[in-house]
């Protein structure tokens, strides 16, 4: 009996030996592997949404060539596509959290975030530019041989832009903007601010 009961260990001790221990990330790879039907269906969402455009219409806002109304719609059309896309990406991501972790979906990932760091940058420019903007609201001309003050661009368009930005002292700037409107003499020229 003793002779079954050595070569049943040394049969178990020899088998054991020969399994294989699997690491966390080897079961990570092979659980996500698979791709179920709903996961392809958040990467074929997420496939047609880019942010690689964003910086020809950022270049285009920054323009000094352009009306200070037109740049500053630039901004606004562009921040709210941004912010729109990163969105989106969060949407899907948040739904279907493996698309994170799978190899073939790193290409979303990375999408994910260059419209995440673009937004950023564009916050950034798009709030300098409107804080340059109330600051210097109005400009002089001469108009009839005397100076006159002038809006440098539509005040409705640079209270839009605060508002779509709802920077945290959004109250503030709405003011100086309505202190600004008082002070000019004449209508907005139009052209200035379209």
């Amino acid at each position: 009996m003793n002779n079954r009961l050595l070569a049943g260990m040394c049969a178990a001790v020899v088998l054991g030996a020969c399994v294989k221990e699997i690491s966390s990330d080897e079961r990570l790879e092979r659980a996500t592997a698979r791709h179920s039907p709903k996961t392809e269906a958040g990467a074929t969402e997420l496939a047609k949404v880019r942010c690689d455009d964003a910086q020809d219409a950022l270049t285009k806002a920054q323009s000094d060539n352009r009306p200070d109304g037109d740049r500053l719609q630039g901004y606004v059309d562009l921040y709210l596509s941004l912010q729109a896309r990163s969105d989106k990406f969060e949407e899907v991501m948040n739904r279907y959290p493996d698309l994170a972790y799978q190899e073939s979906t790193q290409g979303l990932v990375a999408a994910r975030e260059k419209c995440t760091q673009m937004a950023a940058d564009v916050r950034v420019a798009f709030e300098t530019y409107v804080r340059e903007l109330v600051e210097l609201p109005t400009v002089q001309e001469i108009r009839g041989g005397s100076p006159t003050v002038v809006a440098r661009l539509d005040f409705g368009i640079l209270r839009n832009a605060i508002e779509k930005l709802a920077p945290d002292d959004r109250e503030q700037l709405l003011s100086r903007v309505a202190a600004a409107e008082k002070k000019v003499d004449a209508k907005p020229d139009k052209k200035r601010g379209k």
